[in-house]
């Protein structure tokens, strides 16, 4: 119990910090003031990772001058040791000692690991206290989400101004466990909860609006301190975490792999737009039963369905609009006003809609490759337009079993060069960023007046650059990922979507990836300076 110590008062704290913390990492002081000063501008909360120097003491005084200069700024400090997740590799003496004096330094917080707590005796831990500097608590379980209750109990005992909980998200529904926890405890305003992982961005979004006291983001990407942290610009911006309140409807994507997705992007510019109170997210999951249960819990109001669950989720949805039914993949639900699930599938507009826009599709010949969701909504799509149908699938037998029940035919890649086609369409996602396999087709099986490759990320896909080498007209996979996904916004909003915004954004993200692709160093380089 602390007696007679002039503590930064928690009313006080709260009223400097706001929902969000960005951890400045950086080999160098200077490197990491460089960062703060460029952060500090648009967010005053700012966690430095003493732990990421090799001498932190040493750069205590800079860091001090910084908070002399930015008065305005709340500042923790935190030295990680290796054992719990960190990089300091130096004992808990020198932990507590860099803690100690960076409380001297203009630190407003220092982060101390539970570990860490219950190794130091309590007079050592008293000087901490003295201080007067705010105390986290904090937790870090790398591998599950697992007895949270228990966990707060282990830290109770130390009385911390704030209680840091960080479970890994190994399923959606860890993050459902984690804010449950949150919201169950009866002073929850002191607790900050987070789930890591990449089926973790739910609790860095909706973690603040079920009570955890902030959240923490990279100060940018390829920056982050913990797997699965979104930059700060991302989560201000994309997904307007100020504005996520109990009001705030959740939607989102679901699917695996997701992370290059960028329908968050798209669809939070398109209810930014329409002043929609919505936030969208990244649901990354391989397992149905997973979703269903986070759909119920959270609840979410509607979703975009990928790989691999576009057909899967079929039998678990109230009804489906003929085009669902008929191809047997949906791509998006609606949670109807009776809470009862919806489908409908958008890919069959996105993929006909470019496509119209260039040739009649009446008596077209045309080749779909793949024979997964989203080629069948190419082909039936296509098929009900008039177009004769022609599918190529790595396994032959599916693509036979589509081929009867679309009423088209498959062929054989050998006969490809024999034959001509008015359009080409991958359905596959070879090609995606983050995939790997081998082209499907090479130079001479681009018998073809098109080439429209579903794959909008990248821009420019293996596929679409072939295609141009031989002055063969495309259609890049935005256009489709645009149309789908402005169908998806007005069946959910009941309100014109936001089109162009939409492929604003989306074409400004894509050449900024590739911009960062052109830009990193290449392996041998990383390696070298990693050594250095």
């Amino acid at each position: 119990m602390r007696v007679n110590v002039p503590t930064v008062a928690p009313q006080f704290l709260r009223s400097r910090i706001g929902k969000v913390c960005v951890a400045i990492t950086g080999a160098t002081p200077a490197e990491m003031l460089e960062k703060a000063n460029a952060v500090v501008k648009e967010t005053s909360f700012i966690e430095f990772r003493l732990d990421y120097l090799d001498k932190p003491l040493l750069a205590l005084s800079k860091f001090k001058h910084f908070f002399a200069e930015n008065t305005a700024a709340t500042g923790i400090a935190t030295c990680r040791r290796a054992p719990n997740g960190g990089k300091f590799t130096g004992n808990l003496a020198a932990e507590l000692e860099i803690l100690i004096k960076a409380a001297g330094s203009g630190f407003h917080i220092v982060d101390l690991e539970l570990e860490s707590a219950e190794s130091l005796k309590k007079a050592d831990l008293q000087k901490l206290r003295d201080t007067g500097t705010a105390i986290i608590i904090s937790y870090h379980d790398f591998s599950a989400t697992k007895d949270l209750e228990g966990i707060y109990h282990r830290i109770q005992p130390f009385h911390p101004d704030f209680y840091k909980i960080v479970p890994t998200a190994k399923t959606l529904t860890d993050n459902v466990t984690l804010m449950r926890f949150i919201e169950h405890m009866e002073d929850h305003s002191n607790i900050i909860g987070i789930c890591m992982g990449d089926a973790g961005i739910i609790s860095r979004v909706l973690g603040v609006r079920a009570g955890s006291a902030f959240t923490f983001a990279a100060a940018s990407t390829g920056e982050e301190t913990g797997p699965g942290q979104i930059a700060a610009r991302t989560l201000i911006d994309t997904y307007r975490i100020d504005q996520v309140d109990a009001a705030t409807k959740v939607y989102g994507v679901a699917g695996n792999p997701i992370r290059s997705s960028l329908s968050p992007a798209m669809m939070n510019a398109a209810f930014r737009r329409e002043t929609v109170n919505a936030v969208y997210l990244a649901l990354q999951t391989h397992k149905l039963s997973d979703l269903l249960k986070l759909v119920n819990e959270i609840p979410i109001q509607g979703l975009s369905v990928t790989m691999p669950l576009k057909q899967e989720i079929m039998s678990h949805l109230e009804k489906t609009d003929p085009l669902s039914s008929k191809i047997g993949a949906c791509n998006t639900v609606l949670r109807a006003q009776d809470g009862k699930l919806y489908g409908f599938n958008t890919d069959v507009a996105g993929i006909t809609g470019p496509l119209e826009k260039r040739m009649s599709l009446r008596g077209a010949k045309v080749l779909v490759l793949g024979a997964g969701g989203a080629a069948r909504a190419a082909v039936f799509g296509v098929r009900d337009k008039g177009a004769d149908v022609f599918i190529l699938n790595r396994t032959a037998e599916t693509a036979h079993k589509l081929a009867r029940q679309s009423g088209s035919k498959s062929i054989k890649k050998e006969a490809l060069a024999k034959t001509s086609f008015d359009a080409i369409i991958n359905a596959t996602p070879i090609g995606m960023a983050g995939q790997k396999g081998a082209q499907v087709l090479e130079a001479k099986d681009l018998n073809t007046k098109l080439v429209f490759d579903l794959v909008y990320n990248p821009l420019e896909t293996p596929l679409l650059r072939l295609a141009r080498q031989q002055n063969i007209p495309i259609i890049t996979g935005v256009e489709m990922f645009v149309q789908q996904g402005a169908r998806q916004f007005e069946i959910w909003t009941g309100k014109p979507a936001p089109e162009e915004e939409m492929l604003r954004v989306v074409i400004h993200a894509l050449r900024q990836q590739a911009e960062a692709v052109a830009e990193a160093p290449a392996p041998a380089e990383k390696k070298k300076k990693k050594s250095s």
